[in-house]
């Protein structure tokens, strides 16, 4: 069992405001790939997970190719013109035809993936996510909102024949009915917030919420070292997978102070003049 984390893809960051990792567990090989991409002049953060599937190596080519196909995107700069939504659209549809490029040169395996993407700019959070690779929205401590799984086992809860809490030692948990790679274009799941102060987010892999309930990531998320949380969140999360466990990958986000621009601080500003208390007139 391989119990050493990786957290390579967010050097240098924050530890305040990110802390990232991943690690192999009781799996042979690492499925799992995750990415943190920051513009410090505009504040904004793309943050990507991706869990691979396939057989035979396929799977770490696919989440390796959801990686890639990020850093891509970032780097040509269309996150600045395009709605949040719409680049993670494209994110997401691109990644998926990538792994189909991918397995054409392939006969005994095909690549596949889940990914779950967060794009904070300005004052928003945009998410996306195809698959179980799950996101969640805190504020203080508190869940606000978690994807829903593309999966048979979520289809069950849904219809009431299972129960949220038994969802994750289900025997049918990992069949999935979206991802990436497949025959058929991915329908993509978006959610949108404005974000506030005193809000975190917690992207994972199934390895990951396998192991810590919501309100456990909820308490790491609301760590002062959100780096040392991440290592912590891991760890835990191996120890309970055991000798068999499932690779896990975890990214924890704080966004940073929201900037007040000129038209916020007028606003402020009236509001101010509008409630102070006016002079009595003279007698």
């Amino acid at each position: 069992m391989d119990r050493t984390i990786d957290s390579a893809a967010c050097e240098g960051a924050d530890a305040t405001r990110l802390g990232a990792g991943r690690a192999c567990g009781g799996r042979p090989s690492q499925q799992d790939d995750l990415v943190c991409l920051h513009d410090p002049a505009s504040h904004t953060r793309l943050l990507v997970l991706a869990d691979g599937m396939g057989g035979d190596g396929a799977g770490e080519l696919a989440s390796a190719g959801v990686v890639a196909v990020a850093r891509t995107l970032w780097q040509g700069g269309s996150w600045q013109v395009l709605p949040g939504a719409l680049f993670l659209e494209q994110l997401c549809q691109d990644a998926h035809l990538a792994l189909r490029r991918c397995g054409q040169g392939m006969t005994d395996a095909a690549p596949h993936a889940t990914v779950v993407a967060l794009l904070l700019k300005g004052t928003s959070a945009y998410w996306a996510h195809v698959g179980d690779s799950r996101l969640y929205r805190f504020e203080r401590g508190r869940l606000l909102g978690c994807t829903e799984d593309h999966s048979v086992v979520q289809a069950r809860v849904r219809r009431g024949e299972l129960s949220a809490r038994d969802a994750a030692r289900a025997a049918d948990q990992h069949e999935l009915l979206r991802g990436l790679g497949g025959d058929l274009q991915p329908q993509v799941d978006h959610g949108w917030a404005t974000l506030r102060a005193g809000q975190s987010f917690a992207l994972c892999s199934d390895g990951v919420w396998e192991q810590l309930s919501e309100h456990e990531l909820a308490q790491y998320a609301a760590q002062p070292d959100l780096a040392q949380a991440a290592t912590q969140a891991l760890s835990v999360a191996l120890n309970r997978g055991g000798e068999n466990g499932d690779n896990v990958a975890l990214i924890l986000v704080r966004p940073a102070r929201l900037q007040i621009g000129w038209l916020g601080r007028l606003s402020r500003l009236w509001r101010t003049r509008a409630t102070a208390p006016r002079p009595l007139p003279p007698a």
